[in-house]
């Protein structure tokens, strides 16, 4: 009997904390539609990790990095380049908010390339493109990379398997 009325209890408070919950969905600016890139170390140091490109309802880009391996209060510069990896002295198509080493991440809201022109999300996924995460932002670990990864056309791209060092600006 007392089993009994302990499954009791327990069902009604299920129930109870279920018809609690809140069922309003939260509003969100995005569509829904994403893409995910890999990022793989280029130096000697160990870090990789993700690059989630999330298209908004303007048809805009957020450009979500997620690197492990970062530490410390280091601001690491990420670069979308023109190309692929390996693609020598590839031209810098837009900056994009630096990676905090002491997260790992960076959030950019992308809509204009550096050069003036705007993208969408759709051009972006479809652009034969690079990220390259930077040790520094200037002197000689600007030349550090370490993480990169293809995007768009470029993915599958062949390419010498090297990360080229970025065209200096």
């Amino acid at each position: 009997m007392r089993r009994k009325m302990k499954k009791v209890l327990v069902g009604i408070l299920l129930i109870i904390g279920w018809g609690c919950q809140d069922n309003d969905s939260v509003p969100t600016d995005f569509t829904g539609n994403e893409t995910v890139y890999a990022l793989q170390s280029g130096s000697v140091y160990p870090v990789s990790g993700t690059a989630t490109f999330k298209e908004k309802k303007d048809g805009s880009t957020v450009i979500i990095v997620n690197l492990s391996g970062t530490e410390g209060n280091t601001q690491h510069p990420v670069h979308l380049h023109l190309g692929n990896v390996s693609s020598p002295d590839a031209d810098v198509a837009a900056l994009l908010n630096s990676v905090e080493g002491y997260t790992g991440k960076s959030e950019t809201a992308l809509t204009m390339l550096a050069d003036g022109g705007s993208i969408t999300y759709k051009q972006l996924i479809a652009l034969g493109a690079c990220l390259k995460v930077h040790l520094a932002d200037s002197g000689p670990e600007r030349d550090i990379i370490l993480a990169a990864g293809n995007i768009g056309s470029s993915v599958g791209a062949k390419s010498s398997g090297e990360i080229a060092i970025c065209k200096s600006e």
